[in-house]
């Protein structure tokens, strides 16, 4: 999950430094996020088919190596049709390894899962940052930006020692894989994921344009506002993990959804600097326990079936990627940032709603 995370937040934050290279517009380079959302889609899709034939860990090898051979082609490509295909594969084949990660590591905690996958998503976001960091002092330095994506190799095959080396237990027993459809429960936990997912993207896509337009902070200063949300994702997962472990998740997703709508308030009343950050860093704290807790939450409503989960969780998150983000932007267009911007807690409120009335037993 560490390695999924520098791949996606590496290549989120070279996107500029790449349209540049290219010489592309702003609604051109976006298309390289289309590209990630579709084949998130995809992905999905594929995956049941994918691990019936092959199981889990090979399944998992399998999408480490399809990401790893997206980002190198973006590493090494000047051309627009390369780069969006590097996108596409990275984000697909990234998406097939991180959703049959986390049904495996749900499985193997048995009623911990929740907190395990909170857990690996904290250790995620700060090796995720890290990767960020890394790639901003090599764009500064004579290697330039490119070379940062070799972190991700580098990182890949760091695991493959490790892994190589490490005896796993078998862990708690999975139940035997039931037949049938899952019940209503199962789609109102997939909206409420889509929901959540939406939510992040909106912050870390347009948050830092909303902050420059409220503070009159620069473009290129505003830009730390996505620091802030992410350094409240990061010790929002780590605290909230323990916190999964002592009350029901459906209870501490329904809490970090009031979190971010009072972060969310905050920073969108503000038109103070240090205001309006103290509001980015409430909306990560909250928006930290969204994605585990939604994902867990699916988990929950498969019942027994940790891999249909795992399948249908990036279709939804992957039309959440690309719908989510175009909403606001079409709303901005219309009426601007700071009215679109209403469509966070919408979102919150749907998904609430949908946390509360799909309620399972622990």
């Amino acid at each position: 999950m560490s390695v999924f995370a520098t791949f996606v937040y590496g290549l989120s934050a070279a996107l500029p430094l790449l349209r540049v290279d290219l010489g592309v517009s702003a609604a051109v380079g976006a298309l390289h996020g289309t590209a990630m959302a579709a084949a998130t889609i995809v992905a999905g899709l594929a995956l049941p088919f994918l691990t019936r034939a092959y199981g889990r860990r090979p399944v998992i090898w399998i999408g480490l190596a399809g990401m790893n051979a997206g980002v190198t082609l973006v590493m090494v490509s000047a051309s627009l049709p390369f780069t969006l295909l590097g996108f596409a594969l990275a984000g697909g084949f990234g998406s097939v390894m991180l959703y049959t990660a986390m049904a495996a590591l749900s499985d193997h905690h048995g009623p911990a899962g929740p907190a395990a996958i909170s857990e690996a998503n904290a250790i995620a976001v700060v090796v995720g940052v890290a990767s960020t960091f890394l790639l901003s002092l090599a764009a500064q330095s004579a290697l330039g930006w490119r070379a940062a994506l070799l972190f991700t190799p580098a990182l890949t095959a760091l695991l493959i020692v490790t892994v190589g080396r490490t005896r796993l237990g078998e862990g708690p027993a999975v139940p035997a894989r039931v037949t049938g459809r899952p019940d209503w429960r199962f789609h109102v936990a997939c909206v409420v994921l889509s929901c959540c997912v939406a939510i992040e993207f909106c912050f870390n896509l347009f948050g830092a344009e909303l902050l420059a337009g409220r503070t009159g902070l620069s473009a290129a200063t505003a830009a730390t506002g996505l620091t802030a949300f992410i350094g409240g994702l990061a010790i929002g997962r780590f605290a909230g993990a323990r916190l999964a472990l002592r009350v029901s998740p459906a209870r501490v997703l329904a809490g970090a959804l009031g979190v971010t709508a009072a972060g969310w308030l905050l920073f969108w009343l503000s038109t103070q600097p240090l205001v309006a950050y103290a509001g980015l860093v409430i909306c990560g704290l909250g928006a930290s326990m969204h994605f585990p807790l939604a994902m867990a939450g699916v988990i929950a409503a498969s019942g027994d079936r940790p891999d249909l989960a795992a399948a249908a969780s990036p279709v939804w998150a992957g039309m959440a990627m690309g719908a989510g983000p175009f909403a606001l932007g079409a709303l901005a267009d219309g009426f601007g940032t700071h009215t679109a911007f209403l469509i966070v807690p919408a979102l919150v409120a749907v998904a609430v709603g949908g946390v509360l009335s799909a309620r399972t037993r622990a």
